[in-house]
């Protein structure tokens, strides 16, 4: 499918090029091509008025208002001069009869008084004396014909032709030159269209793949309870019968009930963070945001959490680094913490970050929460902020997330060891719990609020999610 749209595009680059290049090729053409015999015009122009200078005029019978052209004296010099230029000259007598010409065979064309130039088509036949040994092929000849006055009498017209492969040679070549540099042009389009619409190919590629693998990942999520509970629901059902004989079937159909209802509960978690997920990827989610006491949340995410520890015996504590001593304004200090956002993701976000590092720490461990405002520049990150940001680090002292596998983590469904089940939350390098969603969420949530996430991991040592916000968002 791909490859096929990517050819398309192909195509498509070089026909459009190839066309806005014949465009091109067609101008050029035609203006070369209009200056040449703009050029060839001005040349007889210019023979022209040469020859009519030189012309001897003389009275007829010593008449004073009556003219004649002396064709020897006038003439006589002119004949190798304009075989030289490629130039041929006849002179006619007023009535129209050739009177004298360079040209070997008269070319039995009628006169026409124009100065402006025109085309002509001879066709001659094969001739030892002739001047252009032509057989039974036209010969085109560009003209430009003087009519000849003194006062109002007609003295005589003037004719120069040129011949006209002056103008038809040069355009050839022209022809051949554009034509091979179109050619070329749309090879090395067409190259280039393969190679930029496969590079403009690969982000719709790479989100089809990712589509693909969360269709997947997703349905084998949702397989996985489904089957469960139909199984469970069957042996419900057979031994439904004998509940009534037997109190030990009646304790294992409750369980086999608990079980369906665990499951349900997990498919439908399941379903809402698909669900919220896909409102954050098309931007539909109409989130209202207010201010929100980042220190007040924090507080009530982990007074919630610490109800969960006692069980494996794990340290959760809360850490919120007081404002500077410098600071003395009675408002910023009462919103030190405070930013804009929405309350119930920016829980959630927390809530999954701390249950994670609760969940992969081992009994005995510490899981410390940081919350700090900060500006300038973040020794951290290196991040430069320009304006206030809050920043949350939740630490663990678990064993940490091999370095493979950091770029991945916040991609959905993605779990450290792929081979993990769900019963195997205990699993040394793993780092999502349930579904393999809850990075994923939380990346989304804090993408929605501006802001940026990280994760910094030691093997052996532990690993710290780092979570910056800012205090305003921009519109």
């Amino acid at each position: 499918m791909f490859q096929a749209t990517r050819r398309r595009l192909a195509i498509w680059y070089t026909a459009v090029t190839a066309v806005l290049l014949l465009l091109f090729a067609s101008g050029v053409y035609l203006y070369v091509r209009s200056t040449l015999i703009e050029r060839i015009d001005d040349t007889l122009n210019h023979v022209v008025e040469i020859v009519e200078r030189s012309l001897v005029i003389e009275p007829i019978n010593n008449h004073a208002d009556r003219f004649r052209i002396n064709v020897e004296a006038s003439f006589r010099d002119n004949t190798g001069t304009v075989e030289d230029d490629h130039i041929d000259l006849e002179w006619f007598s007023p009535t129209g009869k050739l009177l004298w010409s360079t040209l070997s065979e008269p070319l039995n064309i009628p006169i026409h008084g124009d100065r402006s130039g025109e085309t002509v088509r001879v066709i001659k036949a094969e001739s030892e004396n002739s001047k252009f040994k032509i057989q039974n092929s036209p010969l085109l000849l560009r003209q430009v014909t003087q009519r000849v006055e003194v006062g109002r009498q007609v003295l005589g017209y003037l004719r120069v032709s040129h011949p006209w492969f002056e103008v038809t040679k040069p355009s050839r070549q022209l022809i051949f030159d554009l034509a091979l540099g179109i050619g070329l042009m749309v090879l090395s389009v067409g190259a280039s269209g393969w190679f930029l619409s496969g590079k403009a190919m690969e982000p719709v590629d790479e989100s089809y793949q990712r589509l693909k693998q969360f269709t997947a990942d997703a349905s084998h999520e949702l397989r996985s309870p489904i089957t469960l509970i139909q199984t469970n629901v069957q042996v419900a059902l057979a031994d439904l019968d004998l509940a009534e004989a037997e109190a030990t079937t009646s304790l294992q159909y409750r369980q086999q009930l608990k079980v369906v209802e665990r499951l349900t509960q997990r498919l439908g978690k399941l379903v809402n963070d698909l669900l919220f997920l896909a409102r954050q990827d098309s931007g539909i989610s109409k989130d209202t945001f207010s201010a929100c006491p980042m220190d007040a949340l924090l507080m009530e995410v982990v007074g919630e959490q610490q109800l969960l520890v006692p069980e494996k015996e794990i340290a959760l504590s809360l850490d919120l680094v007081d404002p500077p001593a410098s600071e003395t304004s009675p408002e910023l200090l009462e919103n030190w913490f405070t930013l804009v956002g929405n309350w119930d993701q920016l829980v959630r976000l927390f809530t999954n970050l701390i249950a994670n590092a609760l969940h992969y720490s081992p009994a005995g461990g510490r899981v410390k929460v940081e919350l700090a405002r900060i500006e300038g520049i973040n020794r951290v990150s290196g991040l430069r902020y320009t304006s206030a940001q809050l920043q949350v680090k939740v630490s663990d002292t678990g064993v940490g997330i091999p370095a493979s596998a950091l770029p991945r983590l916040f991609d959905r469904f993605y779990r450290v060891d792929p081979a993990r089940t769900h019963t195997t939350g205990n699993t040394a390098t793993a780092i999502a719990t349930g579904s393999g969603l809850g990075l994923a969420i939380a990346q989304a949530i804090v993408e929605h609020h501006q802001g940026h996430i990280q994760v910094e991991s030691t093997q052996g040592i532990g690993t710290t999610f780092i979570v910056t916000l800012p205090i305003t968002l921009e519109s």
